[in-house]
């Protein structure tokens, strides 16, 4: 089976030609409404494509065989130096570019004549953004929402419909009735659905959720826009509000100082009782004794958590032993469908670099997003 996804991952990927998009990238810009930078990276005075330091993750070396003749065919004359491990901060000295994850101790290794950072995954709440008011950062956001909006939906089902309760029971050989039958939260359709951070990931969730013939409002800071299928959209400080409105509430947020401990204590006070609480943004933007509280008393009706604070949540931890919480250790966004997605734009954006183009994904540093 390993072997005929390696293919099919080959096959899938092709090369781009210098003057425009593969296939699968314009397709993926046009599915996922992937946007560029506001400017051409040729406009930046610090442009001038020498040395590209590519940090690739094993599990892409595993998985896409040809990826790396890919990046080398985008890249064109313009040298490419991958490395793996504690040798990545010694070639960013005289780079220009990096591929790879943003840390600080990497941007710090860098000197001035580091323009461009792509940064593989799509949270970048660990990458200096003071670092980069003359740089670009770009990363992979909106390429991980289909599998994070089926992770969050799978974690919807399972609680709706009693499964970490019957799965337990079916270790045990135990053929459950009484109120293992009851299923109190009820069915989905008609319910409402708040999507806290209404983003590609919130939006993919969102699709999701209205296609299960749900009710779906939304928040998000930069306008009251969303698509058909999001019947409301309100601004941040219509939280609350939309909370008590919602009996299920989904956390798609990026984690920055305005969302760190964001859903706390007076978050699930306001919340309408009974609801259930999905999350799949950032484990410290939720208060984890203030959820714990909330689904002991019953104000919360259960929780499916991706994320945790602390992570990785320690084996002692209370929150395991809750049988009306499901626990996933930060993978919702895994699968073939992401690496092959995160594949193709990262081949298309440096295809953009050395072209000088106006880059895909660009991060809006000041907003950490």
């Amino acid at each position: 089976m390993r072997n005929i996804l390696l293919l099919i991952f080959t096959a899938l990927i092709s090369v781009p030609t210098l003057g425009s998009p593969s296939p699968e990238a314009q397709a993926l810009i046009e599915q996922l409404s992937l946007r560029e930078g506001p400017t051409p990276v040729r406009s930046h005075p610090n442009w001038a494509p020498k040395k590209i330091v590519v940090a690739m993750p094993a599990q892409l070396v595993q998985a896409v065989p040809g990826y790396k003749d890919a990046l080398l065919a985008a890249a064109g004359d313009v040298p490419l130096t991958f490395v793996t491990g504690e040798s990545v901060s010694a070639e960013l000295a005289d780079a220009d570019a990096l591929i790879g994850i943003c840390r600080p101790q990497l941007i710090e290794a860098a000197s001035d004549s580091l323009l461009w950072v792509h940064n593989w995954s799509a949270g970048v709440d660990r990458c200096p953004m003071e670092a980069f008011d003359n740089r670009v950062l770009s990363n992979s956001k909106r390429l991980m929402g289909p599998a994070i909006a089926e992770h969050t939906i799978a974690m919807l089902l399972a609680l709706s419909r009693n499964l970490p309760l019957l799965v337990a029971a079916q270790q045990d050989g135990q053929w459950l009735g009484g109120a293992a039958r009851n299923m109190p939260f009820g069915e989905l359709e008609g319910k409402t659905m708040l999507v806290v951070g209404l983003g590609g990931i919130g939006t993919e969730i969102a699709r999701r959720g209205h296609a299960l013939g749900m009710q779906i409002t939304a928040t998000r800071n930069s306008s009251r826009t969303g698509p058909d299928f999001v019947k409301y959209v309100g601004l941040g400080d219509e939280l609350h509000k939309l909370a008590g409105e919602a009996d299920v509430i989904v956390n798609a947020l990026p984690l920055t100082p305005a969302t760190t401990g964001l859903f706390n204590k007076a978050f699930f006070d306001a919340a309408k009782p009974g609801a259930m609480f999905l999350s799949i943004g950032r484990g410290k933007s939720t208060d984890t004794d203030a959820l714990m509280a909330a689904l002991e008393s019953g104000q919360i009706y259960g929780a499916g958590l991706d994320v945790t604070d602390p992570e990785p949540l320690p084996a002692d931890h209370p929150l395991w032993k809750m049988d009306n919480v499901i626990i996933t250790p930060h993978l919702s966004a895994s699968g073939a469908g992401t690496i092959k997605r995160v594949s193709i734009v990262t081949i298309e954006n440096l295809r953009r670099y050395v072209a000088g183009d106006a880059l895909l994904n660009v991060v809006n540093t000041q907003a950490g997003y």
